[in-house]
């Protein structure tokens, strides 16, 4: 399967899950980095709230949002991870889920 038709699936895979359990699904960016101090960076699509929990694209929360760096119109997210291993997460799409429906 190419990688466009896999990445659709798991798109709406997702949003049928969120969906079914009331949750809505707001993207939050591509990480970046993951600092020294083990933080995760991410270039965000959409501003969030401070605090927000961080999914990743098996519903797992692997982190915070701690802090919203950088110029208004390109801002950043630095995530304080929950996870033990964040570098596994380089270059993977987060998501929050900011209410329910």
């Amino acid at each position: 399967m190419s990688g466009f038709v896999e990445n659709f699936i798991r798109r709406i895979t997702l949003t049928m899950v969120f969906f079914e359990r009331g949750m809505v699904l707001q993207r939050l960016g591509r990480v970046l980095s993951v600092t020294p101090s083990q933080n995760i960076v991410v270039k965000l699509d959409k501003a969030p709230k401070m605090g927000a929990a961080v999914i990743d694209e098996k519903l797992k929360v692997v982190g915070k949002i701690f802090d919203i760096i950088g110029p208004v119109s390109s801002p950043y997210a630095v995530i304080k991870p929950l996870v033990k291993d964040p570098e596994k997460l380089a270059n993977k799409q987060l998501y929050i889920s900011p209410s329910r429906r």
